[in-house]
């Protein structure tokens, strides 16, 4: 959260109150002046026009400072009324402006208790009501996001039950001797404890991207060459769920970036079209050059993603409901988030495209190249 500025804080009413009084004393002085200013050299012209410039010029000069005297006197009422009224105008218009931020403070002191079901105030300013709109999508946002982030937890704590209760099981029939500790038992345990191990990773990837804490390490790299690598790697899981992966990255297309997490995000995009693809379906993996872009693709045959959660997709938590896993592998719901903050982190981009539920879906990974000629060491 940014700091708050350094100074003297003003409270907002009486900051009105106060405009209020200076735009009247400063129209009232104005006024003043000019009536002091020019009163005289009217009733001077008044006076000669009406009697000459001999005759009852000592009475015109005494009567034209009674005159002065009565404006200036009455100029001085002016100012005290007009004063005492600006005062009472801004209180009264500092009231009505300040009810509906009062009550909309006291609206976000609830959201921040949690309580995100609490009424919206309903300003008659058109300012205000547009401050309240986004306080309330606020309200919607974070009322989805915790409710992502209480459905995770409880994800989490099933997916660690499980190979944790696993291991305990296996571990304590070994020491007890009933189970020997084989190379085949002792690789289910291994197995297992990947399963913790990659969940642990996610999350604090997730840490990492939401603080843009990442580590990058760039380097001269050939990105055609990463995806062919990333996309041979995942063939094997690809044939055993009976999913035809092609890959079309032969053209070199260097680039400064992170390899490894390049990587990363390729292996979750195909990871996810795995999942999402039914057996007998299609994965094609492409990287070509687009300008001083390279365009990197992964396009499935599978569930498809209906258009309200094309963008949803991205977020953090969020799982598309019903999407069908590969044995135990379900996604934790937050690898298209990490995959986006990585590639914004390399200033590129990270998008997903679909014709609805059913039609598969190709995601995008848009990174910048090296400029023209460039080669690698």
């Amino acid at each position: 959260m940014a700091p708050r500025p350094s100074g003297p804080l003003r409270r907002l009413g009486v900051q009105l109150v106060i405009s209020h009084v200076v735009v009247a004393l400063v129209s009232l002085t104005v006024a003043g002046l000019l009536v002091v200013l020019l009163a005289p050299t009217l009733f001077d012209r008044l006076g000669v026009t009406q009697h000459g410039t001999g005759q009852g010029r000592g009475t015109g000069q005494g009567l034209r400072v009674q005159v002065v005297t009565a404006i200036e006197q009455a100029l001085v009422w002016g100012l005290l009324a007009g004063l005492v009224a600006a005062i009472a105008l801004g209180f009264l218009a500092a009231r009505r402006v300040l009810k509906p931020v009062t009550a909309l403070r006291a609206v976000t002191r609830r959201f921040a208790e949690g309580d995100y079901q609490t009424e919206l105030p309903n300003p008659s300013t058109v300012e205000l009501a547009e401050l309240v709109d986004d306080v309330g999508a606020m309200a919607t946002r974070l009322t989805e996001t915790e409710r992502r982030r209480v459905r995770l937890l409880g994800e989490v704590s099933h997916e660690m039950r499980t190979p944790l209760t696993i291991i305990d099981s296996q571990v304590e029939a070994m020491i007890d001797g009933v189970v020997p500790a084989s190379e085949e038992n002792l690789a289910e345990l291994a197995t297992e404890a990947r399963r913790l191990h990659r969940l642990s990773n996610d999350l604090s990837s997730l840490s990492r991207a939401e603080e843009g804490r990442f580590n990058l390490e760039p380097t001269d790299v050939d990105l055609a060459a990463v995806v062919a690598r990333v996309a041979e790697r995942l063939r094997p899981q690809a044939s055993d769920a009976g999913i035809e992966l092609t890959c079309k990255a032969t053209d070199p297309i260097p680039a400064r970036a992170d390899a490894d997490r390049i990587s990363q995000v390729v292996t979750n995009l195909i990871g996810n079209s795995i999942r999402a693809t039914p057996p007998g379906g299609r994965i094609d993996v492409g990287c070509v050059r687009d300008g001083q872009s390279a365009v990197i693709t992964v396009t499935d045959t599978g569930e498809g993603i209906a258009a309200d959660d094309l963008e949803k997709i991205f977020e953090r938590f969020y799982r598309v409901s019903g999407r069908r896993g590969v044995g135990n592998e379900s996604g934790s719901g937050i690898g298209l988030t990490i995959a986006r903050h990585l590639a914004q982190a390399h200033g590129g981009t990270l998008t997903a495209t679909s014709e609805g539920p059913g039609l598969g879906s190709t995601f995008t990974l848009r990174l910048p190249t090296a400029p023209a000629g460039s080669t690698f060491d």
